[in-house]
């Protein structure tokens, strides 16, 4: 009995920017008396399900981009005699449907950290549960990744997790209605080690896989202490210092590490804290801008961040502290128009956004919009290809509306070739290489224009295009590119690195800001 771990695509691009961590954390739950697991990325290869054993055991992680795809993974090992078993959000969120569509002997809920030894021991006496609980574990138990299973040049970035769940409350996001809203934060002893591992085999540039890396601000702490709250107060400050402790441990690492992650835009407002981000390398982060305008904030429930000219002068103040930003602006919202694409344009410019993608209004599971928009399109009884498009990821690729969202103003066509444009006109080379002028050696400018190009290959033309033929080409394209801008981002290997010591003063570190207040 063999132990296969397939991450479904329905594109391939032979290299792939960040590592599955969940490929490599499942490795790390599956007990050695299975032996080491087969893992599959199809973001680099398609499965070969002629790998497939009959009484071996299949896990398929899922989101609800790619659940479609799982499905007939999961169809055709169980075909072949195999167990299998979903996991992962979507899993999670319609159990069922892995069952009656992807051949499911088990599903997984929650984090797999745990569960999945008692999954496989199960399989293994032939008697699988229809449904694991995984829940919402302590951080204490989350694994550290089996990195030493990773292919190490098919990937340009690798992946660390030092916190699960997110305090915000955003209308279309599902992390904290499915990870929650408590922080889950690892002690940095752990992060360190499994960082230092990576660097050891070679990676220098690693994602900060975060729902969010700030997850207490200031004004969090404020308001509890306006509360008088004592309990609340200390156990926001004690979040707060463990990451002030991360930080300074990465800041020990070698000066050519590189991190990226997640952040919100209140970060800005945290001069220490970007102080902090600065001096350990941490060089990007996906800051959820989603809308330039004070009604699109309010469509999303993001009231707490800005927007107009305290949104660039926020922006900014990233850049100013060593952080180049990647942008994410949503487009279709109740309260956009057909200025509001222009508008959009003109901040990325105008704030020094490094990188930026543009997605359209899209209701994911899980998700207040989803529930909202479940609920008026059940209404309206609207199917596609005879499926209820409230079910809209079990509808063919091609047939897939682009726009779900009817808007008051603009017809999904419009608002798809206005979104389209903004990200030729963002990705041109032009603008490109204007926006590149921060970097000193032509080497490295030629580096972010070749970056640039593959980032808009990869998540604009195959999102956004309406004809398979375009998608192909934009993967293919993709794919030539990312070759030899693998290399790029390859790092020697530091086999005798040793990981940081932490000083016993960290326990005070990130409280001179609220002190001085």
């Amino acid at each position: 009995m063999r132990v296969h771990l397939i991450n479904p695509s329905d594109v391939s691009f032979g290299t792939a920017v960040i590592t599955p961590r969940w490929l490599y954390v499942l490795a790390a739950a599956t007990p050695s008396s299975f032996g080491d697991p087969v893992l599959t990325d199809e973001t680099l290869e398609p499965f070969d399900p002629d790998g497939i054993k009959a009484g071996d055991v299949v896990g398929i992680g899922i989101h609800t981009a790619n659940a479609l795809r799982g499905f007939t993974i999961g169809k055709m090992a169980r075909e072949r005699g195999a167990y299998v078993v979903f996991g992962g959000i979507h899993a999670t969120l319609y159990p069922n449907e892995a069952h009656d569509l992807g051949g499911a002997h088990a599903v997984v809920k929650g984090d797999g950290d745990l569960v999945w030894s008692k999954v496989l021991a199960d399989c293994s006496r032939g008697t699988p549960l229809l449904v694991y609980e995984g829940g919402r574990i302590d951080a204490s138990h989350f694994l550290p990744a089996r990195w030493d299973l990773v292919p190490r040049r098919s990937y340009m970035w690798a992946s660390v997790q030092t916190v699960r769940g997110c305090p915000k409350h955003c209308s279309f996001c599902s992390v904290w209605r499915t990870d929650g809203q408590r922080p889950r934060q690892r002690s940095s002893d752990v992060v360190v080690e499994e960082i230092v591992q990576l660097r050891r085999l070679g990676f220098r540039f690693i994602a900060l896989a975060d729902d969010n890396f700030y997850p207490v601000t200031l004004t969090d702490i404020r308001l509890a202490e306006q509360q008088n709250n004592t309990a609340r107060v200390n156990e926001l400050k004690s979040i707060r210092a463990e990451r002030f402790a991360l930080m300074e441990r990465l800041a020990q690492l070698p000066s050519d590490t590189i991190f990226f992650t997640q952040i919100t835009m209140e970060a800005a407002e945290d001069n220490e804290f970007l102080d902090a981000m600065q001096a350990a390398h941490i060089k990007g982060a996906l800051v959820g801008v989603e809308s330039v305008t004070p009604e699109g904030l309010k469509d999303v429930y993001k009231e707490f961040n800005c927007a107009g000219e305290d949104l660039v002068t926020r922006l900014k103040k990233f850049r100013r502290h060593g952080i180049y930003v990647l942008g994410s602006f949503i487009f279709g919202l109740p309260s956009d128009r057909q200025q509001t694409f222009d508008a959009t344009a003109a901040v990325a410019s105008r704030a020094e956004i490094a990188f930026a993608q543009f997605v359209m209004l899209t209701p994911y599971p899980g998700t207040v919009d989803f529930i909202k928009w479940e609920k008026e399109m059940e209404a309206a009884q609207v199917k596609v290809a005879g499926i209820p498009i409230t079910r809209r990821w079990l509808i063919p690729l091609g047939l897939r509306p682009k726009l779900y969202w009817p808007h008051p103003t603009m017809s999904g066509e419009e608002i798809r070739q206005r979104t389209q444009s903004v990200w030729d006109n963002f990705y041109g080379l032009k603008s490109i290489w204007m926006r590149s002028r921060f970097i000193k050696s032509l080497r490295a400018r030629l580096a972010f224009v070749l970056i640039s190009k593959i980032y808009r290959q990869m998540y604009a033309d195959t999102g956004i295009a309406t004809d398979s033929a375009r998608v192909s080409r934009s993967a293919q394209w993709a794919r030539w590119l990312a070759r030899p801008c693998q290399r790029l981002f390859a790092g020697t290997p530091m086999p005798l690195l040793q990981v940081p010591k932490r000083r016993s003063e960290d326990v005070g570190m990130g409280l001179t800001t609220l002190q001085a207040d």
